[in-house]
C-alpha cells in the first residue's frame, strides 16, 4: 500500500489520474469512469455523466438500509478533469496493491471502479450504534479519504490501539476490530465522561485518526 503517510507515495510511478490539487482538493483526469460521494463534485472541465451509484447487490443493498453506512455513491463517466471536495475537509490519497482497505464511510471522497466494495460490521457492535459499519475496498487502485484536521497514523502493532468510532478515518484490512467499552458503574449517576465506547484494534497494520469526531449535526428542535 502506498500513501504520504508511509513515505511511498512515487507518482511518478503510479497512475496519475488520481492527484491532489491541493490539500482539500481532489484532481482527478477523467477517461473513463470514476465512483465518488454523491455531491463531491465542485468543478469540472471536459463532458461529464453523473449517474447514482446503487448497492449492486442484494445483500450490500440490505446491510446499507440497516447500517446507514457511508454516503450515497455517484458514478461519473466522461472524458476530462473533474475535481472533488467535502466541506474544505484535508483529502489523503491511498493506492491499492491487490490490497484492502476499510474506509469510515462519512470519510470516502472517491475511489477507482475497478475496486471492489462491501459494507463490513464491526464484531460485537448492535445496529444501534452508530459508526461502526464501515466500506471495505479491495484490489489495485486509488482511494481518497478526507479527514478533519491533520490526522495521526497509529501503528496498532506496537501496543493496544483505540480510537473514536467517529475519529476513525480508515485502518488496514486485515485487523482485528473489535469494541472496547469503558463505561464504569459509578458513571451512570451523575455525570459521565462521554467516553464510553471504542473500536479497538488487533494485528500487523495502521490505524488513521483525525483531529476531530466529524462535523456537527444540528438537532432537531
Amino acid at each position: 500500500m502506498r500513501s504520504s503517510f508511509f513515505g511511498n507515495l512515487d507518482q511518478d510511478r503510479l497512475p496519475d489520474h488520481f492527484a491532489l490539487q491541493n490539500s482539500k482538493m481532489l484532481r482527478v483526469r477523467l477517461g473513463g469512469e470514476v465512483l465518488a460521494r454523491q455531491g463531491a463534485m465542485v468543478a469540472f472541465q471536459g463532458q461529464m455523466d453523473f449517474d447514482y451509484e446503487g448497492a449492486g447487490s442484494v445483500g450490500r443493498f440490505l446491510k446499507k438500509m440497516v447500517s446507514g453506512e457511508g454516503a450515497p455513491l455517484m458514478r461519473v463517466r466522461g472524458q476530462g478533469v473533474i475535481f472533488f471536495a467535502d466541506n474544505a475537509t484535508d483529502v489523503h490519497l491511498f493506492y491499492l496493491e491487490d490490497e484492502a482497505l476499510t474506509v469510515n464511510g462519512t470519510n470516502l471522497l472517491a475511489f477507482d471502479p475497478q475496486l471492489t466494495w462491501d459494507i463490513q460490521r464491526v464484531q460485537g457492535a448492535g445496529v444501534a450504534t452508530g459508526g461502526l459499519f464501515n466500506t471495505t475496498l479491495k484490489g489495485t487502485g486509488w482511494v481518497a479519504v478526507t479527514a478533519h484536521g491533520a490526522p495521526v497514523l497509529l501503528d496498532t502493532s506496537q501496543a493496544p490501539t483505540f480510537a473514536d468510532g467517529q475519529s476513525a478515518v480508515c485502518w488496514s484490512a486485515g485487523l482485528h476490530v473489535g469494541v472496547n467499552r469503558t463505561m464504569k458503574a459509578g458513571a451512570m449517576i451523575g455525570r459521565g465522561s462521554g467516553e464510553a465506547l471504542q473500536l479497538a484494534f488487533q494485528g500487523e497494520g495502521f490505524v488513521l485518526v483525525q483531529a476531530s469526531e466529524g462535523p456537527i449535526v444540528p438537532q432537531s428542535g
